[in-house]
């Protein structure tokens, strides 16, 4: 009976292959389990990371990859998690986005690597499209030298690369490594994969975002610009200028002719300096013209016109708040002639305190607005002109001696009317005409008379004078004769010749020879000819108009 029990009770009793079989199948479902939980929060994870790109500006996308690979790194228990993008000839690779533990050596982001150099095994590998992946240093062939080196260096021993695609091209690479042998499941690889294109699409974006947002930008900027160019050509139509009429024959203005056709072509800085009324701004305005700029109206600052406190704004440009009044931006006349010329006239009122920041933009084509930190580049031709003697002005402290040196590049002298006095005839011609349509007037002739009268007056006010002149003589004339009425013009004397520091012993000699010509009608020979005035021989005077450049041509009534 004894026998029978204890036979019965082993035979109730399970096995013990059964229980082990029934221990493995428990763990083998809570490994099944917890594999399923850790790829349930890992696609959570990467659920999240993507849903936050819909729409995320383009500003924020980088801060995010950045936590989206520190997200997964830290999941993956991985010691380091970079987004890496090819160069164009797919041999190196520029490391972008990176998120690494303290623990590990440090990588700094935008580093470029030729990794051919450095990783040549690898690269091999990522550039045929494949996934590379080791779980232990051991595991990489014999040929794969140089590159269980570097990961050496990087404290990597197992690693996982996984090349990214976009638009059928070869861009990026995502990478996840550890400092420990470890294996990399195969689901989680194909699942990484997923948010490195999830970070390349965002990148992507943003990239179309930002090209939206430059071209925009550089579409509004061009419409400021031509609407400023436009405003700041409506007020240049209102002025009076002739640009493309330098009106006259005369050897000095040949001479000023020819020096702009020498200098309009090229980009360097010309100083112009005359008399007040001598067409400074018609010299500017010809070399504007016939330059490579001219496609644009050529920007012009008045430096005499303006406050002293308010130059440097008008020059610079000035941030809202920058002053009292400064109750929005306003861009400077340097910003608006960017890629065009600037035309500071009477520079030699430019206060001291300004002189130092144009001599800056003269030297670096760099300045800052007022009420700015930000710098901002110009390229812009300098066109200056001054009545002033700037060497005086230099010596006497108020001009700075570097900025003088910087202006004085290319300089153009324009000559007084009264050394021009071939000019005078028809320069009266132009102006009568010009007024005369103006005015709704005919003046059909210019006598003699008038002529001379305008012939014999020194002009201290140049060609402005002459015109101020003119159009009062139409204003008074009453038939089609020009009569100069209400318009006292004073001959030129010897004395006034002879206290005229500009005027050299040969300028003199050149004016009274002329003036003796224009009295007899270009005549050198006979009784009522110049030669028998000058108390010369004909030939001897014929020799010295040759070397004056004077010719016989002398026109005294202009119908």
């Amino acid at each position: 009976m004894a026998n029978t029990a204890a036979l019965s009770k082993k035979k109730n009793r399970p096995n013990d292959s059964r229980i082990r079989e029934l221990e493995q199948q428990i763990q083998d479902s809570k490994r099944l389990r917890n594999w399923f939980e850790e790829r349930l929060q890992f696609e959570k994870l990467l659920s999240e990371i993507s849903s936050a790109y819909s729409s995320l500006p383009a500003d924020d996308v980088d801060n995010h990859i950045i936590n989206g690979l520190g997200r997964i790194g830290e999941f993956l228990d991985a010691d380091r998690c970079t987004l890496a993008q090819f160069n164009e000839s797919k041999t190196g690779l520029s490391f972008i986005h990176s998120w690494q533990r303290d623990s590990v050596p440090f990588m700094k982001t935008d580093r470029y690597l030729e990794t051919r150099n450095v990783m040549p095994y690898s690269m091999d590998r990522i550039k045929r499209g494949e996934i590379f992946e080791f779980t232990k240093l051991e595991d990489l062939p014999d040929n794969a030298t140089i590159d269980k080196k570097s990961y050496t260096l990087l404290s990597i021993n197992s690693h996982v690369s996984v090349p990214i695609e976009v638009g059928g091209e070869l861009m990026y690479n995502i990478a996840i490594s550890s400092s420990q042998n470890r294996t990399w499941p195969k689901e989680r690889i194909q699942r990484f994969r997923l948010a490195g294109e999830v970070f390349a699409n965002a990148l992507l974006r943003k990239k179309k975002e930002l090209d939206i947002r430059n071209a925009f930008l550089e579409i509004k900027g061009l419409k400021d610009r031509l609407e400023a160019d436009c405003t700041y050509l409506r007020e240049e139509i209102e002025l009076e200028h002739n640009a493309h009429n330098m009106i006259g024959q005369s050897e000095p203005l040949k001479h000023v002719l020819m020096k702009i056709h020498q200098i309009a072509p090229t980009d360097i800085t010309v100083f112009i300096h005359g008399e007040t009324g001598t067409g400074k701004e018609l010299v500017a305005r010809a070399i504007h013209d016939a330059s490579l700029r001219k496609k644009r109206p050529m920007v012009k600052v008045n430096c005499a016109a303006l406050p002293a406190n308010l130059i440097e704004s008008e020059l610079f440009g000035h941030e809202r708040g920058a002053f009292t009044s400064a109750e929005a931006r306003q861009v400077g006349r340097f910003e608006l002639a960017d890629g065009n010329t600037l035309f500071l006239d009477e520079i030699g009122e430019l206060p001291l305190e300004s002189q130092a920041k144009l001599l800056r933009v003269l030297q670096d084509g760099e300045f800052e607005r007022l009420g700015s930190s930000r710098t901002i580049k110009v390229d812009v031709r300098i066109i200056a002109a001054t009545n002033r003697d700037l060497e005086e002005e230099v010596k006497k402290g108020r001009f700075r001696q570097d900025l003088w040196y910087r202006l004085n590049v290319f300089p153009i002298s324009v000559p007084p009317l009264r050394k021009r006095h071939k000019d005078i005839p028809i320069l009266a011609n132009y102006f009568v005409n010009k007024i005369g349509r103006k005015l709704g007037k005919t003046i059909k002739r210019i006598p003699t008379t008038t002529i001379n009268a305008l012939e014999g007056y020194h002009w201290p006010g140049n060609v402005r004078e002459l015109e101020n002149a003119i159009e009062r003589a139409v204003i008074n004339t009453p038939g089609d004769s020009l009569q100069l009425v209400d318009t006292p013009l004073s001959p030129v004397t010897a004395s006034t010749q002879a206290t005229d520091i500009f005027s050299t012993l040969q300028e003199v000699e050149y004016d009274h020879i002329v003036n003796v010509l224009q009295a007899t009608n270009g005549r050198v020979d006979g009784p009522k000819g110049a030669a028998l005035i000058l108390g010369m021989n004909p030939s001897t005077l014929r020799t010295r108009m040759r070397k004056l450049g004077i010719k016989r041509s002398i026109v005294v009534d202009l119908k």
